[in-house]
C-alpha cells in the first residue's frame, strides 16, 4: 500500500541527486526540508517536498488507497546503515567484561584462548537453529531503534565446516529479516590454537579450503582479514584479498585496531571497499586513503568499550576524507548494535558536528556496505528505509539525548514494521 507521510517537522538527508558519499567538509552540511512530505510507492521514495507543495485533495483522489501517516511534530530520517557487525554469535562473553574491569588487556585474553576463541568453540556446538532465532532477536531490536540494513561477518568458526554454518546462517537471516543484509566472510578473524606459531598453515586453509567453498555457495558478498597485532599479518592479508578478489569478492579489512599495521595500506592497494576500526591513523595512512575508493570506517562502541584510543576522526576529515560509522555489534567488544548511541559517541568522543555524525551514519556508511546507491538517504528512487522519532525539538537532539530511544515508526522496504 502507498503510504504518504504529511506535515513532517523536518525531514533529514535528502538528496536530490545520486549521491554516494560526502567527504572532508562536505560532512558538515546536512540537506533538510522543514515542514515536509514523503510518498512511499512500491517500496520505494516516489516524491517529497515541502507541504506547501503537496496538494491533498487531488492526491486522494488519485489513489484512493493511500495510506496517511500524520507526523506532525516529529522528524523523518533514512535508517542507519550498520556497515560492520559480528551479530550471529552463540552467547554473551560477561565474563570476560570482567576479566577487562580487573585490567586484562584484549590481546591478553585472546591469549588465553578467551575472545574470539571463546566464541568459536561455542559456535561449533551450536546448531543453525540456534543462531538463528538468537540473530532475528538481535535484528529485530537493532531495527526498532533505527537500522535498515547491516553487514554480518562470519570468523567465529574458524573451521571449514562451522565457517559455512555461519555463512548459510546469514544467508537465512536475508530471506526471513526485513532489514536489508550483507554476508562477509570472515574465516581470517583469529588463529586457531592449534595453529600458533604456524599461522601460514591456517591461511592456507582460509584460502585453499574455506573460500573456494564459500564462493560456491554464493555465501558472501565480501572477505575480510583481521590485520593487526597478534593477528593477521600484511603479507596474510595481501594473500586472502588477492585470492578474494579471483573469485569476485571484494574486501573489507579490520586495520589498525591494536598498532600500526599496514592494514589500511594493503586494503587500499587491494581495492578494499572499507578499513575499519582505524584507532592508529597517521599521516601516511591518511595519505594512502586520500584518493581512494576505499572508506574509513570508525567504530565507536569498541573503542569505548575496551578503553582504547580514539580513532582521529578530525583529522581525516580535515584533510578531505569521508568517514563512516558502525557499530561491531558483538559479544566481546561491542556488545550494542544500538545505531543511536553510535550517533551520540560520534559526539561525544569524537567531537564529530550532528550533521557529521548523521552522514557517516547513513550514506557514508551504506557506501562501506556497497549500498549507497540504494540506502542511506531521502532520494527518489531509493529503497523506502526511513523512521520516524518521537516529537523532537531538532534534529541534533538526536546525539544530544542518548539514554533514549527516539524512534517512533519504523518502515522498511516501504512497509510499516
Amino acid at each position: 500500500m502507498p503510504i504518504l507521510i504529511e506535515n513532517i517537522k523536518e525531514l533529514v538527508q535528502i538528496r536530490d541527486k545520486q549521491e554516494l558519499l560526502v567527504k572532508g567538509s562536505e560532512m558538515a552540511s546536512l540537506k533538510t526540508i522543514k515542514g515536509a512530505y514523503l510518498i512511499i510507492e512500491n517500496g520505494m521514495i516516489s516524491s517529497f517536498g515541502p507541504m506547501s507543495e503537496l496538494d491533498n485533495t487531488s492526491l486522494a483522489e488519485k489513489r484512493s488507497d493511500i495510506q496517511v501517516i500524520d507526523a506532525t511534530g516529529r522528524m523523518v530520517f533514512p535508517s542507519f546503515v550498520d556497515s560492520h557487525t559480528h551479530l550471529v554469535y552463540p552467547a554473551s562473553r560477561e565474563i570476560e567484561y570482567i576479566d577487562k574491569i580487573k585490567g586484562l588487556s584484549y590481546e591478553e585474553i585472546a591469549e588465553r584462548g578467551g575472545g574470539i576463541l571463546n566464541t568459536s568453540k561455542r559456535m561449533q556446538e551450536a546448531s543453525e537453529d540456534e543462531l538463528i532465532e538468537s540473530a532475528m532477536e538481535r535484528l529485530e531490536e537493532i531495527s526498532k531503534y533505527g537500522t535498515g540494513a547491516v553487514e554480518i561477518k562470519s570468523g567465529y568458526g574458524l573451521t571449514v565446516e562451522s565457517e559455512l554454518k555461519m555463512l548459510r546462517v546469514v544467508k537465512r537471516l536475508k530471506e526471513l529479516s526485513p532489514l536489508t543484509i550483507k554476508s562477509t566472510f570472515l574465516g581470517a578473524h583469529s588463529i586457531p590454537l592449534e595453529y600458533r606459531g604456524k599461522q601460514d598453515k591456517y591461511v592456507d586453509l582460509v584460502i585453499n579450503e574455506m573460500l573456494p567453498k564459500v564462493a560456491e555457495a554464493g555465501l558472501a558478498d565480501y572477505i575480510d582479514v583481521f590485520c593487526d597485532k597478534g593477528f593477521f599479518t600484511v603479507e596474510d592479508t595481501e594473500r586472502i584479498l588477492i585470492a578474494g578478489n579471483k573469485y569476485g569478492i571484494p574486501g573489507k579489512i579490520h586495520a589498525n585496531e591494536l598498532d600500526y599495521s599496514g592494514g589500511i595500506q594493503v586494503g587500499v592497494k587491494h581495492g578494499a571497499l572499507s578499513v575499519d576500526h582505524l584507532e592508529f591513523t597517521g599521516k601516511e595512512e591518511i595519505d594512502v586513503l586520500l584518493n581512494s575508493g576505499t572508506m574509513p570506517t570508525v567504530l565507536p562502541g569498541a573503542a569505548f568499550f575496551l578503553g582504547m584510543v580514539y580513532a582521529p576522526v578530525r583529522k581525516m576529515m580535515d584533510a578531505g576524507l569521508p568517514v563512516a560509522l558502525a557499530s561491531d555489534f558483538n559479544p566481546g567488544s561491542s556488545p550494542s548494535g544500538n545505531m543511536q548511541l553510535i550517533l551520540s559517541m560520534a559526539s561525544i568522543l569524537y567531537k564529530m558536528l550532528p550533521e557529521e555524525a548523521i552522514n557517516a551514519t547513513t550514506l557514508n556508511t551504506a557506501y562501506a556496505m556497497g549500498i549507497s546507491d540504494k540506502l542511506g538517504s531521502i532520494t527518489v528512487g531509493k529503497k523506502a528505509n526511513v523512521f520516524i522519532t518521537t516529537k523532537i525539538p531538532t534534529y541534533e537532539f538526536m546525539p544530544y539525548s542518548y539514554g533514549s530511544n527516539k524512534v517512533e515508526t519504523v518502515i522498511l522496504n516501504g512497509e510499516l514494521l
